[in-house]
């Protein structure tokens, strides 16, 4: 079997191209920085010629604005394009845990338009909805306004996943049968956040 991992460089890529590897699988691992770019399709074709499984893990530059929108419809485009010609038996795309009900906002409804495209090639596919991954906790932080020793956050449940588990899922998902359907996975345990959390500054937990 022979898979080419798009978005290689990436945060789960990265982890992604490693363990393919480590289970002797044969991948192409692709990305902007190797020379491979879904949006323009330069290199696009060569990096997926004779994989059996195309794994999409791109992601927008932005999140805050239309950008995300362009993104992932041109990319999204070219590799369904680049995997038909080349007979991918197997398209897995990793997305968001609840992108269907959070459309207001730019980057889930280009998230959404991404998912439609692959539903609407009519190929075999599993999309994977991933929860956030606790390695951005850091950045969802930094985004909240601290308060002098806190900061706020929303009352809700939330179930981080680690990125090294997503990476392994997504692997698991590859091997086998397409599903033609999502599939939603999350950390395994469920985290109440309050309204104020204590704030440690950094360099100083």
């Amino acid at each position: 079997m022979k898979i080419t991992v798009m978005g290689a460089s990436g945060r789960i890529g990265a982890r992604l191209v490693q363990s393919l590897r480590q289970a002797a699988i044969e991948v192409t691992a692709a990305s902007t920085s190797l020379g491979v770019n879904s949006v323009t399709g330069e290199g696009l074709r060569p990096a997926i010629a004779g994989a059996d499984v195309v794994i999409d893990v791109t992601n927008a530059a932005s999140f805050g604005d239309n950008s995300a929108l362009g993104f992932f419809t041109a990319s999204t485009q070219n590799l369904l394009a680049a995997s038909a010609d080349a007979g991918v038996r197997h398209y897995v795309a990793l997305s968001v845990v609840g992108t269907p009900r959070l459309v207001e906002s730019d980057y889930f409804r280009a998230k959404m338009v991404q998912e439609n495209l692959i539903r609407a090639a009519r190929r075999p596919y599993t999309i994977v909805h991933s929860t956030q991954f606790f390695e951005f906790i850091g950045g969802v932080v930094d985004m909240m306004g601290i308060d002098g020793a806190g900061f706020r956050l929303p009352s809700a449940s939330i179930m981080p996943i680690a990125a090294d588990d997503v990476a392994e899922m997504l692997v698991q998902l590859a091997m086998g049968a397409a599903r033609n359907d999502t599939v939603e996975i999350g950390g395994k345990r469920a985290i109440r956040s309050g309204r104020n959390c204590s704030h440690a500054p950094r360099g100083k937990r």
